[in-house]
């Protein structure tokens, strides 16, 4: 497997949680993330700190890594080993996936060493969206 791209987006995210079946309020235009996942117990949603809705339970103050993809779907571990080396270094994380690829939430002051963790674990970057046209290093 290649070494992996991670690309970090400017901002700060939050999650939030409503009750089942909540309807789902439409992203804002340009939004570079937002996420809604309903089960049986909750509806969560991933959304621009701005944009978390009044009233509900939020956690505030995450950044977002994108794993650079399309990932196939054979891929295996990929997840697993971001998870493990951020956890090795004792940084929390908040991880989800889309149909080409895995984002990887952390709070904003534990930045720093989540970039050290996923550098010393086989990513070959870390590059911020703002550093050029397509984000990468």
């Amino acid at each position: 497997m290649k070494p992996l791209t991670l690309r970090l987006h400017p901002g700060r995210w939050a999650a939030c949680r409503l009750p089942a079946g909540s309807r789902v309020p439409e992203p804002p235009a340009g939004v570079r993330l937002w996420s809604a996942t309903w089960t049986r117990d909750e509806t969560s949603l991933i959304v621009p700190e701005e944009h978390a809705p009044e009233g509900a339970p939020v956690e505030k103050g995450f950044v977002a890594f994108e794993v650079e993809g399309p990932l196939d779907f054979s891929l295996t571990g990929i997840l697993a080993g971001l998870a493990t080396a951020l956890a090795e270094a004792g940084v929390p994380l908040l991880a989800m996936s889309t149909f080409d690829t895995d984002w990887l939430l952390v709070r904003q002051e534990w930045l720093e060493k989540a970039k050290e963790a996923l550098k010393g674990c086989g990513v070959e970057c870390v590059a911020a969206v703002e550093e050029g046209p397509t984000g990468r290093c």
